[in-house]
């Protein structure tokens, strides 16, 4: 028996020294799997599920298979939030171009740029409500610094917060503030990552300006690109925080986003319905997935071709 064992000892240890090296990365990534099954995906499933019920989350539940869908489709608010929802996607990708831009400025070697690249990376560790808190002062009436602007030059102010037709352009600027540098910070670190030996044959080519950044350094930045587009999307579509701290959805529900009246249903004293709440963010989920799903079609499809 001890004879045994003590062979069988030395063929488990060099068994593990033939599969060290390939077993550590699945070693590494359980722990991370796991948090993303119990916190990401069970969740999503469960969403699904609980948008059948009618449920106020403390009593029993009952299933009412897709009225809440049926409800949802008929429901003014759902409609406006989806508009204002589509208005962020369509501005809030202006800032993939704007932190690109930002990045190749800031890409140099000059003196006193790392000041510059502080002052632009600022708006990204700052916390998203102390930036509505600064643009909701920035637009305040008669002492907001916009508005105190806008009656300089027209001898009226706007109470942007306070105008329907305003207001959602009025977040969204806030949100591309903190965005815009995410992105830049992406893309710095893309460029980081650039082949110089490529841009030295390109200028041999005669290539520069748009030529130089369109077929040679964009190319490169595509892994860039595709988080910047994958976390704007994302941000435009939750946009949950900014909408809170500056209007609470107002005025009159006019700023409302699919976000934030799922909360409004689910968790506010509006309601208590867990199932609508659910539904909503059931259609949240969906149209993120076919934006991010297309991105990530596009991107392999352009591999695959070589592009």
């Amino acid at each position: 028996m001890t004879h045994a064992g003590t062979q069988s000892r030395p063929q488990h240890r060099s068994w593990w020294r033939e599969n060290q090296q390939k077993l550590t990365p699945y070693i590494f990534l359980i722990p991370g799997v796991i948090f993303f099954l119990v916190y990401v995906i069970i969740p999503i499933f469960e969403s699904f599920w609980l948008s059948g019920f009618d449920w106020d989350g403390l009593g029993e539940k009952e299933w009412i298979g897709f009225s809440n869908y049926q409800e949802l489709f008929d429901d003014d608010a759902f409609y406006t939030s989806l508009k204002n929802n589509v208005i962020w996607l369509v501005l809030y990708m202006l800032a993939v171009p704007a932190g690109l831009g930002i990045a190749i400025f800031l890409n140099q070697k000059v003196r006193g740029i790392r000041a510059y690249k502080s002052l632009f990376f600022f708006p990204f560790v700052i916390s998203q409500v102390v930036v509505g808190l600064i643009f909701a002062w920035f637009y305040a009436p008669n002492f907001g610094l916009f508005y105190k602007l806008i009656e300089w030059a027209t001898g009226s102010g706007i109470a942007v917060l306070a105008d329907p037709d305003l207001v959602t352009y009025g977040i969204i600027a806030a949100g591309l503030w903190p965005q815009i540098a995410y992105c830049m910070i992406l893309y710095l670190t893309g460029l980081n990552a650039v082949d110089p030996e490529q841009i030295e044959a390109a200028r041999l080519d005669a290539a520069k300006g748009f030529k130089m950044l369109w077929y040679v350094i964009l190319p490169q930045l595509r892994p860039a690109t595709f988080m910047a587009v994958v976390v704007t999307v994302i941000g435009a579509l939750r946009s949950f925080d900014l909408v809170s701290i500056m209007t609470d959805g107002g005025p009159f529900g006019s700023s409302r986003v699919l976000s934030f009246y799922m909360y409004e249903q689910a968790l506010s004293e509006y309601g208590y319905r867990m199932g609508y709440g659910a539904a909503i963010a059931v259609v949240l989920f969906l149209i993120m997935m076919v934006f991010i799903s297309g991105f990530i079609w596009k991107m392999v499809d352009d591999e695959r071709k070589g592009l």
